[in-house]
């Protein structure tokens, strides 16, 4: 099949082969015995299946100073606290975009996954089947998230004007890409929060392999983490995350002036003005 993915990136293609492959290979739920509707055998060199370099996909990530300076210039309260939520947690976009507002603990030190939103809908299934868990917040993002949320006690965290869940391509268009560009970094999809927080807590802090992995729960779970039972242990989970640190600068005080919204970094300074 020579030109077959079309130009498509080979991430890309293979993506697509696979979930076809998923339809042709499907387990019928209802039947007892489980057996596949169509019995395929799949040749990968023959239907030219492009090969995935996983060095060599890109795989964009933030430092801690652009987190800061994303925060810091981000001016709607709404996506200040998403992009905040999001490098401070790991969480996957669809994931923080799905939070209730119930599935967030009384002092919003601890957030349950169990729902994601893609597009306008939620949708009562994750990325992966261990995707449903808990992630705990340092103090300083439970008070963020604590601000945020006020008075409310049901719905989710962030919905639009209407109502609705926020739109991923319009979170990217409207807020994330145009602060990229004031602050001269490429552009790049949200998951670079996801990557900058899994490099920061494996890197620059003491957080055990198995906090890390009930937090970020990634692909591919091995048995080790199945016996894993760190979930029992929230105390430990939550002094885990608050040793561990954001990584990045929380805006100290906002200053709310008319529809304005204006950071005063330094305390001192706004208290003898």
């Amino acid at each position: 099949m020579p030109g077959g993915s079309g130009g498509r990136a080979p991430r890309e293609s293979a993506d697509l082969k696979k979930a076809h492959k998923r339809g042709t290979t499907h387990r019928v739920e209802c039947e007892p015995t489980h057996q596949r509707v169509f019995n395929v055998e799949w040749d990968h060199e023959y239907i030219e299946m492009p090969v995935v370099n996983p060095q060599k996909q890109r795989r964009p990530s933030f430092t801690g100073d652009v987190v800061t300076a994303i925060v810091g210039n981000t001016d709607e309260q709404k996506y200040r606290v998403l992009f905040a939520l999001l490098a401070s947690s790991g969480l996957r976009f669809g994931e923080a975009l799905g939070l209730n507002i119930n599935n967030i603990s009384p002092d919003c030190s601890t957030i349950k996954i169990v729902q994601k939103a893609w597009g306008s809908e939620v949708q009562d299934r994750l990325k992966t089947v261990s995707g449903e868990r808990e992630v705990d917040l340092h103090p300083d993002m439970a008070g963020m998230l604590r601000e945020f949320i006020g008075d409310r006690n049901s719905g989710l965290l962030f919905v639009s004007r209407r109502g609705r869940p926020l739109h991923q391509s319009s979170v990217l268009r409207r807020k994330l890409h145009p602060i990229l560009a004031k602050l001269g970094q490429p552009k790049c999809g949200v998951h670079a929060f996801r990557r900058f927080r899994n490099t920061y807590l494996r890197n620059f802090t003491a957080t055990p392999p198995g906090v890390l992995q009930f937090w970020m729960r990634h692909a591919g779970e091995g048995m080790s983490d199945l016996y894993d039972k760190i979930k029992s242990n929230v105390a430990f989970r939550k002094e885990m995350a608050e040793k561990a640190g954001l990584g990045f600068e929380l805006p100290s005080k906002i200053l709310v002036i008319g529809r304005k919204l204006e950071f005063a970094r330094d305390l001192e300074m706004t208290a003898t003005a």
